[in-house]
């Protein structure tokens, strides 16, 4: 299968830089795959899982919080507010930071931002699920 080069950055680092076949990401209209010499496009990125088979067959997933897909003729660079590997998260921050969410969308009081308290508890399930935790 042919292989083409994806890049994953976040605001602090490059999470990724490899040759793959494929990956699958969750766009803001819903989940998209991409495999080489796909047509040039930009989707926006929601919560989510990012997959990819790399050029040796390797499967990697990671979770992103949003972010933008550039596909372009020569590979496609994900921007994302956070990226990790499953391996990479701390499972009891990821548990707190759910049960803090969990907790304000149950105890709401006219302070509380509940659009704000629904995203973070979406990161959250997403982080565990991603670590094989949940």
């Amino acid at each position: 299968m042919a292989s083409f080069q994806l890049d994953i950055v976040t605001p602090e680092k490059t999470v990724y830089s490899g040759e793959i076949e494929h990956f699958q990401a969750p766009g803001v209209d819903g989940s998209f795959g991409v495999l080489a010499r796909h047509q040039p496009m930009l989707a926006a990125l929601g919560i989510g899982r990012v997959g990819f088979r790399e050029a040796d067959g390797t499967e990697r997933t990671l979770a992103i919080s949003g972010g933008f897909a550039n596909i372009s003729g020569d590979g496609a660079t994900i921007l994302a507010e956070a990226a990790e590997f499953g391996d990479e998260i701390d499972i009891e921050r990821a548990r707190a930071a759910r049960d803090r969410a969990q907790k304000r969308l149950d105890n709401r009081t006219p302070d509380v931002d509940v659009e704000r308290a629904q995203a973070a508890l979406g990161r959250a399930f997403m982080r565990l699920r991603v670590s094989g935790s949940e």
